[in-house]
């Protein structure tokens, strides 16, 4: 796995423990459970993803293509299946959920400004 990757990797693990730990603190309970939820449905099919496709070490660019859309395809199955699990919850607040989800995803935007 490239450093890059590794960062982005850390950085939303570290994103969804501050989110979780912010609305612990100026929220309830509930919201932080829905926080972490939201963070961990982002950074767990990511981290999948990264796993999937370090392990393409050949140097063949169809394979390379392939273990890609595959990885990519994994990585929307688990979202989904995440998802699916969390909405069966009760006690589940949407926002702080949405909220850390999309929080979570935007480090990839991040991560691009300081190339």
């Amino acid at each position: 796995m490239s450093s890059v990757v590794g960062k982005v990797l850390v950085y939303q693990l570290l994103i969804t423990l501050v989110m979780t730990l912010g609305f612990a603190v100026a929220g309830s309970q509930s919201k932080a459970v829905s926080s972490i939820l939201g963070g961990l449905s982002a950074f767990v099919p990511n981290l999948y993803f990264a796993f999937r496709i370090s392990k393409s070490n050949t140097c063949e660019p169809r394979k390379i293509l392939n273990t890609f859309y595959l990885a990519e395809f994994g990585k929307l199955l688990i979202t989904a299946g995440m998802f699916v699990v969390i909405f069966q919850m009760s006690n589940l607040e949407f926002m702080p959920l949405f909220i850390s989800y999309v929080t979570v995803l935007s480090v990839f935007w991040f991560a691009l400004l300081q190339r």
